[in-house]
């Protein structure tokens, strides 16, 4: 028997990891013009929440559903912040620059993996970021895995 295929967050390093990465890219964005503005007032548990809610994603434990509320959580904390596409691009373009420095892994299909949750958790951020959107009430935390996408719209 082969051993079994590991989740994205035992690949990269779990939390320890991902904790490394929410530390590096937070400073990066609070010295970048564009996001800057969006991220001056967040709290000191935002790192720690973001770094849980990609550990989840990934794969990890399920604190962040059990802890913070889950998906319904995260996309209520958006509402109203009329994300730009150049704030969401540039969002996305810091993390995945930054999971060099945290030590991610750098094998093509892992990154493959990273920088396609990140496209597709901005673009859902951003959708529920205009004025009058509404997401779900209701809906499961998307687990993310090797080439895999779930079947949720914005």
């Amino acid at each position: 028997m082969s051993d079994p295929v590991p989740t994205l967050y035992d690949w990269c390093g779990g939390s320890a990891a991902l904790h490394r990465l929410t530390e590096v890219f937070y400073d990066r964005v609070l010295a970048d013009p564009v996001l800057e503005p969006v991220f001056r007032h967040m709290g000191a548990d935002h790192r720690d929440h973001v770094a849980r809610w990609l550990g989840e994603v990934f794969g990890g434990p399920t604190d962040y559903t059990h802890q913070l509320g889950g998906y319904p959580a995260m996309l209520q904390h958006h509402l109203g912040l009329g994300i730009t596409e150049e704030q969401r691009a540039r969002w996305a373009a810091l993390i995945a620059t930054s999971a060099d420095e945290a030590g991610l892994p750098d094998d093509p299909e892992f990154r493959s993996a990273f920088v396609a949750y990140v496209e597709w958790g901005t673009r859902i951020a951003r959708a529920n970021s205009v004025p009058g959107a509404t997401p779900p009430e209701h809906a499961p935390t998307p687990r993310w895995g090797w080439g895999e996408a779930p079947p949720y719209s914005a």
